[in-house]
């Protein structure tokens, strides 16, 4: 018997744990999910300075045992879930892109209270199992590897392209842990050195900002999270070139967009990605060094001590954990 009310992090203009939230009621077709871990996003820290202007519970990034759901067999399977909830009826959601659908919800980020509670709710269809070969250490990072694996299915990469990722934040590390299983010349920019030094992954090259690197690259990531990212995104990609962008942050500040039109470089908007490859990329790469990118593990009554690791410098993944 699932409790009338559970414990949860919520944002209403105001960072609150609540230890007696309502818990959430099962719709038809959705599962209920006890939530085991979940992580901090850089978007939980924009939520909170008025990206998306959301209120409610946070958190998108979880596992969890499925506790109730239609189908019998599903219960207590361990799942990680997309967080994009689409109106089924679009034709968005008809071509599996519920990610885009003008409809949607989307878990901890918009009109969907997410999962830093001990319960979450998702339709069936958003879950994935965990195979029993990714421990719950590995299985945190199922949604932002995902988001970094989405770059591969946008772009058509020859695997000779030169390749810079601007920012050593945990996405930005994922992204060029993504790219480097594909493309031989990968290198991650970053200022901190401590967070440089953990990216080091088969033969990602690391530079400590962008005055050691060359500019005129074939493709430039932008995950600094900040809003001047793609000022410096511009100055290093070629002619003709891609910029992928993965920063979602409340201000981007003034920008002058006339290198875009003058160099004709192409900007590639890229969130979400579909779990499936970030489940497949980490079986096929059991030796990506994800239990590095946890910085913290807090249990979830120290949600606020959480939140101010999370928005230091120096911090990647900060956890909250549910026991």
């Amino acid at each position: 018997m699932t409790p009338s009310t559970m414990r949860a992090v919520v944002f209403d203009n105001k960072l609150r744990f609540v230890p007696d939230y309502p818990a959430p009621k099962l719709r038809p077709g959705w599962a209920l999910i006890r939530v085991l871990t979940e992580g901090i996003c850089k978007t939980d820290l924009e939520l909170m300075k008025g990206y998306k202007e959301f209120h409610g519970i946070l958190g998108h990034e979880f596992i969890g045992v499925i506790e109730q759901c239609d189908d019998a067999h599903l219960i207590n399977k361990r799942v990680a879930g997309e967080i994009n909830v689409g109106c089924g009826q679009c034709e968005w959601c008809a071509n599996g892109l519920e990610r885009h659908c003008l409809n949607r919800t989307v878990l901890g980020i918009l009109d969907l209270d997410g999962c830093m509670a001990d319960y979450c709710m998702l339709p069936v269809t958003n879950l994935h199992e965990i195979p029993e070969t990714v421990p719950d250490h590995r299985a945190i990072f199922i949604e932002p590897l995902s988001a970094a694996c989405e770059i591969l299915e946008q772009v058509a990469f020859k695997g000779s392209e030169r390749v810079i990722v601007l920012g050593d934040g945990r996405l930005g590390i994922l992204c060029a842990w993504a790219l480097t299983t594909l493309i031989a010349s990968v290198t991650l920019i970053g200022h901190h050195p401590e967070k440089l030094n953990l990216a080091k992954w088969r033969h990602l090259k690391i530079a400590h900002g962008s005055g050691e690197i060359e500019a005129g690259a074939d493709i430039v990531v932008e995950a600094t999270g900040s809003g001047e990212g793609i000022i410096e995104a511009m100055s290093l990609c070629r002619p003709r070139g891609t910029i992928v962008l993965k920063s979602t942050v409340a201000s981007q500040g003034n920008l002058n967009l006339s290198p875009l039109v003058v160099n004709e470089q192409t900007i590639i908007g890229s969130r979400c990605g579909q779990f499936k490859y970030g489940i497949n990329m980490m079986e096929s790469y059991p030796d990506m060094p994800l239990d590095r990118l946890v910085t913290a593990r807090y249990p979830i009554e120290q949600a606020l001590e959480a939140f101010e690791r999370s928005a230091k410098p120096d911090a990647l993944k900060v956890l909250l954990e549910m026991s």
